[in-house]
């Protein structure tokens, strides 16, 4: 049930979408199916340019995977030498 126009021309895409990303942008046309298919067709698209923006803008933080040794995690622990009484 795809619409064509008289001509043989494509049709106009009946769903678009422009994503402004910082200094980038990027535009998304679904013009192939019905109205939920081009629905589908741009969230599949903008999902695949938004996961390569954040994998080529993301910025590893310096953070270790394994804590450090010393670390103040272990001040649940009791002294060693507890102070006596007199």
């Amino acid at each position: 049930m795809d619409a064509q126009t008289e001509g043989g021309m494509p049709p106009k895409p009946r769903v678009k979408a422009t994503l402004n990303l910082g200094p980038e942008t990027y535009t998304v046309n679904a013009s192939k199916g019905t109205i939920s298919e081009e629905l589908v067709s741009m969230k599949e698209e903008s999902m695949g340019i938004l996961k390569e923006f954040i994998s080529k803008h993301n910025v590893p933080n310096d953070v270790p995977d394994e804590p450090l040794e010393g670390s103040s995690d272990d001040d649940d622990e009791v002294p060693e030498n507890p102070k006596k009484r007199k």
